[in-house]
């Protein structure tokens, strides 16, 4: 079937006819073929390694490996312990940075939840209380009523009230002094870098791998030689929290930047902008919208990272959740992670808001300058909510001196909800572990377990060609160089087999994500009530931090692969939906109803016309969907999975900094791998198509 859009032009985006019968962008004789000789190597490649005494085809020679290990270790130490820049040593330099970081969270913590006081120890005694918790929730219902209406008001203070009434308030308090702390770090130097990668395109082109390498190696690795510059305790955790946090924004500053309308640019030249003033308050101002969206990443990125942070010292919610799991405390971690996810929509619901708060038009911004000019009666009515909440922390500060309800939440008062949930999951492993051990079984038998048994089996040598030959294929000569020198990274650091398991674990898990997902998405697509339901969903399951999503399924499962693979399913199926839903919807008008002119049924329009068209966005959710997988493959270490997360995880509990960033490394080569190949086929179907701009 051949469609053509009658008002396509060579400038629209659909410059040539739309072939669909042609479409085979998987060359499927040639990848058969491949499948076909990859599994007879995998089935007898030890047999005949063995026959021919050529046992370094299966297992990686040890006296090629690479000492790179070492080699990381040994300069690690050498720069903790012996580098030195002349009047400063290393290690006074990262301390430096630490105690730039070490004083306004100091001062955040006492705030919220320390108090102020002066002295060590038993000579310590406190000079002012900290904010109490009725003034806390004030400044959070403030800034919802500012931001959006009294619906985001509640929301939000009903979920900080929920901390307090639920006993999880002092930990949640430094969890968001952590946040607090790190977001506007992040935020300025994801802008100022941004900045630069607009002004300077040399800059750009070497920020750019560098991001990349930062977004795809997974958050355990940045743990592991932070721990060994900065040490245990928040600071490092910050450190960590802020490097993770800060890619996004530098993206998102870049392309808000770029997309800044022409005629804005030129009007700020035709008044005569110098080259700072054209940036700060022509640019930056009318990209704000777009940087709000990167502000919204970096909080969730964030709070995400302070979690897992708890690892290394940064407290809060996150070592709630981490003691509870190594307790097997079943209420006491459920209840805690709640209270990270009430935490963590109030804090993204409010950041939403503000990324899409509309600038006030010409008209409402003279209506508001001659009001306020018009306003004699003082501070008060010019500045209502913020004199409010500081009237509220003053007056609830004095009268907790006398009320000690009015400063802490009475711990009388507290609700615990740790029992209903442990009986629950009783309940439930009671009643139900039968179907559940039997859904477990027939997973690990007939799908994960071969599955793992094909990849190990596959010699190192033809699984580099395999990767190589990929990436010729999909981009050239130049994408074969890139993947299978990475591949070859992998096994010279003899992390094969490691990275087989990684790779059979996130292709299982993309694999179960993707046939949920792409039929959801395009539910989602053609049915808006369905579309509001699995928005609903997809939003609540992407607010969620990583670590969250290991509670339940270790209740219900307990450790094991197929408890990574049903965490990581849950945390990577957001793309999968939202691009398959974008592609349905983002095809042109003139071709479905070209198709219905031609007599499609609903169902061949749907698989004929709208899958072919709206592949190359589901490829791309595809890509996305590895990456969140291959992320949180190394989180679900902690459930006991034997891959390349683990080596990060055991490299964190041991300090080994060039065992845990060479393992971090590998992940993020995998990640690099899938990604330039998905990304370079979508670009290939686009073409196809005849959809590319």
């Amino acid at each position: 079937m051949t469609l053509a859009s009658p008002d396509s032009s060579p400038a629209g985006p659909n410059p040539a006819r739309v072939n669909l019968t042609r479409f085979n962008p998987m060359g499927a004789p040639l990848w058969l073929g491949l499948f076909v000789v990859t599994w007879v190597f995998s089935s007898y490649g030890r047999e005949f390694s063995r026959a021919i005494d050529a046992r370094w085809l299966m297992k990686y020679p040890s006296g090629w490996r690479l000492p790179l290990k070492r080699d990381i270790s040994d300069a690690m130490k050498w720069l903790v312990e012996d580098a030195t820049f002349g009047l400063f040593t290393f290690k006074e330099f990262t301390r430096g940075i630490a105690w730039l970081i070490e004083l306004p969270y100091d001062f955040v913590r006492a705030a919220v939840i320390d108090g102020f006081t002066v002295g060590v120890g038993s000579d310590a005694s406190q000079l002012a209380p900290s904010l109490s918790w009725i003034a806390i929730i004030a400044v959070v219902v403030a800034i919802g009523r500012v931001a959006k209406d009294w619906r985001l008001a509640a929301l939000v203070g009903g979920c900080f009230l929920y901390l307090a009434v639920f006993g999880q308030w002092d930990s949640a308090m430094v969890t968001l002094a952590s946040v607090l702390i790190s977001v506007p770090i992040g935020v300025v130097g994801g802008l100022l870098l941004g900045i630069g990668a607009y002004r300077w395109p040399l800059f750009d082109k070497i920020l750019r791998p560098i991001l990349d390498l930062m977004q795809t190696v997974p958050v355990f690795a940045y743990l592991v030689p932070i721990l060994f510059l900065f040490g245990f305790g928040p600071v490092a955790a910050l450190v960590a929290t802020i490097i993770y946090a800060m890619p996004p924004m530098v993206r998102v500053t870049t392309l808000a930047l770029r997309g800044v309308p022409t005629e804005i640019r030129e009007f700020g030249a035709m008044v005569g902008c110098t080259r700072r003033q054209m940036m700060w308050k022509v640019l930056v101002p009318s990209a704000a919208p777009g940087l709000m969206v990167g502000v919204n990443q970096v909080i969730m990125l964030s709070l995400n990272m302070v979690i897992i942070a708890s690892m290394i010292g940064a407290g809060g919610l996150g070592f709630e959740v981490l003691s509870s799991l190594r307790r097997l405390d079943i209420g006491a971690g459920l209840e805690a992670g709640i209270a990270i996810v009430v935490m963590a929509i109030a804090l993204d619901r409010l950041s939403q808001a503000f990324a899409v708060r509309p600038t006030p038009s010409h008209e409402e911004q003279v209506a508001h300058d001659e009001t306020e000019l018009l306003q004699q009666a003082g501070l008060i009515k010019r500045h209502p909510w913020s004199t409010t909440v500081v009237a509220v922390a003053l007056v609830t500060g004095l009268v907790g001196l006398l009320l000690p309800a009015a400063q802490s939440y009475p711990a009388s008062l507290t609700l615990t909800t740790g029992p209903f949930w442990a009986d629950l999951v009783a309940f439930i492993n009671v009643n139900f572990f039968d179907q559940f051990e039997a859904a477990k079984t027939f997973m690990l038998t007939y799908l994960l377990l071969p599955v793992k048994r094909f990849l190990l089996g596959i010699p190192w040598p033809w699984g580099i060609a395999i990767v190589t030959l990929a990436g010729w294929k999909f981009g050239g000569w130049r994408l074969a160089l890139l993947a299978g020198g990475l591949a070859l990274f992998i096994a010279a650091n003899a992390l094969w087999d490691k990275a087989m398991v990684t790779l059979y674990l996130c292709g299982v898990s993309v694999l179960i994500a993707s046939l949920i997902g792409i039929p959801l998405g395009v539910l989602a697509a053609e049915n808006e009530r369905a579309n509001r339901i699995v928005s609903a969903v997809i939003d609540t399951l992407q607010t969620l931090p990583s670590f969250v999503y290991l509670i339940p399924v270790v209740m219900l499962f307990r450790v094991g692969d197929f408890s990574a693979m049903i965490a990581v399913v849950l945390y990577a199926l957001a793309p999968a939906v939202r691009y398959a839903a974008h592609g349905i919807r983002g095809i042109e008008p003139q071709l479905i109803e070209a198709g219905i002119v031609s007599g499609c049924t609903r169902w061949q329009l749907l698989r004929k016309i709208k899958l072919p068209l709206a592949l190359p966005e589901i490829l791309l959710g595809l890509n996305q969907t590895i990456m969140l997988a291959l992320s949180m493959l190394v989180i679900t270490a902690l459930v006991g999975t034997r891959d390349l997360g683990q080596e990060v995880y055991i490299a964190l509990t041991k300090a080994d900094s060039g065992r845990g960033i060479i393992a971090g490394l590998s992940v993020a080569a995998i990640a690099i791998i899938l990604d330039r190949i998905l990304a370079a086929s979508a670009r290939n179907a686009r073409a196809r198509l005849g959809l590319a701009e």
